[in-house]
């Protein structure tokens, strides 16, 4: 399959909204012959039929209306941009150009990784191109936007503040681009594509290898990508089309740009190895855990905050940490061979506790449950591949009914 190209999607929007070749032609100020050839060319790419032709005018096929939605969005955002570029032009006179600059895949491809890596032949190497070829596909940008995108600095280059924000919604263009293929497929009932999820720890040891192991099972021919970064580069990528939705526990949605959806309830615990003297107890209080070692996360991680709370509100000081780390294998094999405790979600130590390498303590915690769920931007369209993987965590997540993994 070849690839896409923004141009011809463009034409196909304008055919598909105006019901005809002709009328388009008129609408886009091209040649009538230029713009049939563009929808076939976008045809043979697809390797399907988007328009049924009729006497009374071109309507779009099954697979042409999912082209046609994504075409839409990734117009809507184009629009977006040279919106926001005429209005700066009021201040900086700078003039801005058509829209026709930015219906350039490898234009928009070229600005994001430079963005990403702020390194111009970084950026060639990636895309097999020269470095020339790289500043004239920046430069042809910012000539269309009447502002440069990017800054020279000693760390390399930078995206402005304008930038930042049309090189964001680059990556959304870009996302839906990539998306338009696996639509088709799936009509065929081919699930196929990458699927790129934000993996926050508390769903890395079970949901997420049950979800994605029963998905592959059923769609061979899906890939599956997992980041591990920050909370905030996650959302970063979320907004940028880099990532399909971000799962974990859940905090409040940074924004009205993204939506939130729980899928379980989970609680944390007190857990040490399974030879631990507090192990053999049936019942502890909190006077019991004096004088044992602590490993816990790192002070401002939402667990460490809530678990300080729980103690202030007992009326004694936190525990203050020997070893403080956000590694999961550096804190298993911690507890395992010391009588250090922490406290963390059961469900992170799933496999450790089932083989009887770890216990839960019996001590209550109240206050110190979370919401397990996924986060997704709001108006995305989610690609048939990630729109699977996310039902089949929906129902893992139904089979637990809101109950703590043990």
């Amino acid at each position: 399959m070849t690839e896409i190209s923004l141009r011809h999607l463009h034409a196909f929007r304008v055919v598909a909204a105006t019901g005809g070749i002709r009328r388009s032609s008129l609408e886009l100020f091209r040649a009538s012959s230029a713009v049939t050839r563009s929808v076939a060319t976008l045809e043979e790419a697809l390797g399907v039929q988007l328009f049924e032709r009729k006497g009374s005018g071109m309507l779009p096929t099954a697979a042409g209306e999912v082209v046609r939605l994504r075409a839409g969005r990734i117009d809507a955002e184009l629009q977006a941009i040279r919106d926001d570029a005429l209005r700066a032009q009021e201040k900086h006179g700078r003039k801005v150009g058509s829209i026709e600059a930015l219906l350039n895949e490898r234009r928009l491809q070229a600005a994001t990784l430079l963005a990403e890596v702020h390194h111009m032949p970084t950026v060639a190497q990636a895309m097999g191109s020269s470095q020339s070829a790289v500043s004239q596909a920046v430069s042809r940008l910012e000539d269309m936007l009447g502002q440069p995108l990017f800054l020279r600095t000693a760390h390399g280059m930078l995206p402005t503040d304008a930038g930042r924000r049309w090189i964001e919604r680059f990556g959304r263009v870009l996302a839906e681009l990539r998306h338009i293929p696996e639509d088709v497929a799936a009509l065929a009932g081919v699930v196929r594509g990458t699927v790129t999820i934000g993996a926050l720890p508390l769903a890395r040891t079970r949901l997420l290898p049950l979800a994605i192991t029963s998905v592959l099972q059923r769609h061979p021919q899906l890939q599956v990508s997992s980041l591990e970064s920050p909370y905030g580069e996650l959302t970063a990528a979320l907004l940028s089309g880099r990532i399909d939705f971000i799962v974990g526990a859940l905090r409040q949605a940074p924004g009205e740009a993204f939506s939130v959806r729980a899928l379980f309830r989970d609680k944390a615990a007190l857990v040490a190895r399974a030879g631990h003297p507090l192990a053999r107890r049936k019942r502890l209080s909190i006077a019991d855990l004096q004088g044992y070692p602590w490993v816990l996360s790192r002070p401002g991680a939402p667990l460490r905050e809530s678990l300080g709370q729980f103690f202030h509100t007992q009326g004694i000081a936190p525990p203050t940490p020997t070893v403080e780390t956000g590694d999961l294998a550096l804190l298993r094999g911690l507890l395992i061979s010391s009588d250090m405790l922490t406290v963390l979600s059961a469900h992170q130590l799933h496999y450790e506790v089932a083989t009887s390498q770890l216990a839960v303590l019996p001590f209550d915690m109240p206050g110190l449950e979370r919401s397990i769920g996924v986060m997704t931007r709001k108006g995305t369209q989610l690609a048939p591949g990630a729109r699977a993987l996310l039902d089949e965590m929906e129902a893992i997540s139904a089979r637990w009914d809101g109950e703590s993994m043990r």
